[in-house]
């Protein structure tokens, strides 16, 4: 029985045998609602920046004159520019909502010696959102 020799560690690349390398799918993350979850997650970052863009550009049209500000209005009034904000909007709670959920597994607090329950923290963070939420909005309709 004569088996073919183990190549040493100097051994080049192009004389070792190839090793197995499935063919992975370009969607693979659709196959488990987890990994659907993980991309959608990481993606939404890309429109945190957008938020993050719109700001600046608002607090700059803001910044300068009563003209500037009136274009940039016109132009965040388009629709595709309107669109493209739900649809940030909806990728943003998605990126809180799984932030929040995630912050019991990433950290562990305890209260006289007791761990925290999971649920507490989060439920804490969620609420932290809808009171800020809350004000915001008092703020901006007025009713104070």
């Amino acid at each position: 029985m004569s088996a073919e020799p183990v190549p040493s560690v100097g051994t080049p690349m192009a004389d070792r045998p190839p090793l197995y390398q499935p063919k992975v799918s370009r969607l693979w993350w659709l196959r488990r609602r987890s990994y659907l979850l993980f991309v959608l997650r990481e993606l939404s970052s890309l429109f945190v920046g957008w938020f993050v863009g719109f700001l600046l550009l608002l607090i700059r049209a803001v910044g300068q004159d009563e003209a500037a500000y009136q274009r940039f209005l016109d132009w965040a009034a388009n629709p595709l520019v309107v669109l493209v904000n739900l649809v940030a909007l909806a990728f943003v709670v998605l990126h809180a909502v799984t932030w929040f959920n995630l912050a019991p597994k990433a950290m562990v607090v305890k209260v006289r010696g007791q761990r925290v329950p999971p649920q507490m923290i989060a439920m804490s963070q969620f609420g932290g959102w809808a009171f800020v939420s809350l004000a915001v909005f008092v703020l901006l309709v007025g009713l104070l």
